[in-house]
């Protein structure tokens, strides 16, 4: 054992993990690419792009460039009063992008801090004009963070059951599937129409953490056209699922009825550095634009819009725009919509899918969720062939950085048709 590894075991508490009882973690030297690089020598390729955020390869020189160079003019300034132009530069290069209803742009910290802020500003777009609509509505098996508002508008697991008592009432409505869906809409409907529903959040097309379970864009336009007959806030929480991991720039943007509020995290740096965006229509603007002071909007991070972040998110910006990193996600769209449908039918999965650069395949096992026993096998069998693949219970997914070529892919999913064959 390293003294590296000796001082993390003594020290560190990391996520997901148990303090006993699991392997040591790697540490890790250097990055490049789709590569990282350990002390010891390996070379192990991130197909996962290190929890869904690096999506143009690590120590990215342009990346790394905005952020050396601002932080040499300005590290940080409070953001309550003052501004700057990479927050403003980061605005504009956000609304250019979404949906023509999106008008304004809140920073935080972290997905889970998008999420607090949409939800906070639902809730709050009712109560300043004197209506108490509080009611969330969700879909069952989501994830959206883990503080308490996105802890609410979860699934309720072992994750979170320690703070049920904790967590306000959510209606939850199933999972869409092919054979379910006149149930989900029926449901959704009910939902809707309760005169105190406030809002409906939901994760566009892809649960991530719940298992990367995909469902379809017209099913959703549907929901969302309930919505808003209703009057009920639609809340699109794209942290996983925006700049470009479907395919475009946005989940959503395969639907005809835009969100009213977005929450946006992961890939909107590169995976640089940690940044929160929660995006909102003139609808739920309005609300908030009062000399009245008690009705502002009393939500901020000491961090709040930090220069050097968004100077590496405006970086990140660029290079997604760019034509060789929009051939790039085509080119991984295309390469896994290959592999899914060579191995789709094998009697060893029950299921699998893709969308953009998500793949997805179900191993079949007795247990469907993140507690199957069959994740034991399956990250070190790959960790072990320096492969990167942290599997959600029983579903090994790729989420690859767009830099990602065709032989790395091709070495994944080789490995993945091996490990298939030997369970």
């Amino acid at each position: 054992m390293s003294d590296l590894v000796k001082k993390d075991l003594s020290n560190i508490w990391h996520p997901f993990t148990p303090l006993i009882g699991v392997p040591d973690p790697i540490p890790i030297k250097s990055a490049k690419g789709a590569f990282l690089f350990t002390e010891d020598g390996r070379k192990i390729l991130d197909a996962v792009s290190s929890w869904w955020v690096n999506i143009h390869g690590h120590s990215n020189e342009i990346i790394a460039k905005a952020i050396y160079e601002q932080s040499l003019q300005l590290e940080h300034v409070i953001f309550a009063g003052f501004t700057h132009e990479p927050a403003i530069q980061l605005s504009e290069n956000l609304l250019s992008i979404l949906p023509n209803n999106q008008s304004r742009i809140f920073f935080s910290d972290d997905g889970s801090t998008s999420v607090e802020v949409a939800l906070k500003m639902a809730i709050q777009f009712w109560f300043n004009q004197g209506l108490k609509k509080t009611k969330i509505i969700a879909i069952e098996g989501a994830y959206h963070g883990d503080t308490f508002g996105a802890m609410s508008a979860g699934d309720r697991n072992p994750f979170n059951e320690p703070f049920s008592p904790f967590l306000f009432d959510v209606n939850f409505i199933p999972f869409p599937t092919q054979s379910n869906e006149e149930v989900v809409l029926e449901r959704f409907e009910e939902f809707v129409r309760w005169d105190d529903t406030a809002a409906f959040i939901f994760e566009p097309l892809v649960q991530g953490a719940g298992g990367m379970r995909m469902y379809t864009s017209q099913l959703l336009d549907k929901l969302l056209q309930l919505a808003k007959e209703n009057d009920v806030i639609c809340i699109a929480d794209e942290v996983m699922t925006g700049f470009g991991r479907t395919g475009k720039n946005f989940a959503t943007d395969y639907l005809q009825n835009p969100p009213d509020i977005f929450c946006l995290s992961k890939g909107i740096t590169g995976g640089a550095l940690p940044l929160g965006v929660t995006t909102c229509s003139g609808k739920i603007e309005e609300a908030f634009k009062t000399e009245d002071f008690t009705k502002t909007f009393f939500h901020g991070h000491s961090y709040t819009a930090n220069p050097i972040i968004c100077a590496a998110a405006n970086a990140s910006f660029e290079l997604l725009q760019s034509a060789s990193c929009q051939d790039n996600i085509q080119r991984i769209s295309h390469k896994h919509e290959s592999f899914i449908s060579a191995i789709r039918g094998n009697k060893k999965l029950s299921d699998a899918r893709n969308l953009g650069t998500i793949c997805a395949l179900e191993i079949r096992s007795e247990e469907n969720s993140y507690f199957s026993r069959t994740r034991e096998k399956i990250y070190p069998y790959f960790l072990e062939r320096n492969i990167l693949l942290r599997p959600l219970g029983n579903v090994i997914y790729i989420l690859p950085p767009y830099v990602i070529d065709d032989d790395e892919l091709d070495l994944v999913y080789n490995h993945i048709q091996d490990f298939i064959e030997e369970i």
